[in-house]
């Protein structure tokens, strides 16, 4: 599993960071989340503030912005000024692309799905869940109310999909773009992890 790679989408609310968590963790994977941020703080010279806060958004002023799927390789190194949005979005890929380099792992968001989309073991996951297990999900864990907790969501899955098909060209939540879709309100998180230990023994990836 040295070079096993599985990327896992999700939309807000539907423990899909949880099911990555215990999924890496069960299968001895080094799992990427918030560390990205520290990572790419670190080799961008970036806040690790400033690249949280400016996650899974883009500048609705960047008609006339680099858009970075045009570069698959993101390894480039822009001639001129850009949004720094924009910068942001390739120093994270690039340091997506250098773990993924490293060993087996399993990242949370960011379009790993599409920068990784060349690896030779992988499995792209996308976890959804009915709109009320979300919100009863957020209302338990962050102690929101439900109303609060249905705006969140509406926003948040707002902010990745225009995220994703900025950065992509694809629609975030499509089953075109993934290998593998699964409802956490029908399978649960656990249920959702023995999913896809299930698909990556059927592939091979693990015995």
């Amino acid at each position: 599993m040295s070079n096993l790679i599985i990327t896992i989408s999700r939309e807000f609310g539907s423990g899909g960071r949880l099911a990555g968590e215990k999924l890496a963790k069960e299968l001895g994977l080094q799992f990427y989340d918030k560390e990205i941020i520290r990572i790419t703080a670190e080799k961008s010279g970036l806040s690790p503030e400033f690249i949280e806060d400016n996650e899974e958004r883009v500048n609705s002023n960047f008609l006339f912005g680099i858009t970075p799927s045009a570069y698959p390789d993101f390894n480039f190194v822009p001639q001129y000024d850009v949004p720094i949005n924009e910068k942001t979005f390739i120093a994270q890929a690039n340091v997506i692309k250098e773990l993924a380099g490293q060993g087996g792992c399993v990242f949370v968001g960011r379009c790993a799905d599409y920068i990784l989309r060349d690896q030779e073991k992988l499995l792209r996951v996308f976890i959804r869940s009915e709109i009320m297990d979300r919100i009863r999900r957020i209302t338990e864990e962050y102690g929101m109310k439900s109303e609060a907790a249905e705006n969140r969501i509406a926003k948040n899955d707002k902010n990745r999909a225009n995220y994703y098909r900025h950065y992509t060209g694809n629609d975030w939540g499509s089953m075109k773009n993934y290998d593998l879709i699964i409802n956490t309100g029908f399978a649960g998180v656990d249920g959702a992890v023995e999913i896809i230990k299930a698909a990556l023994r059927a592939k091979g990836y693990i015995e």
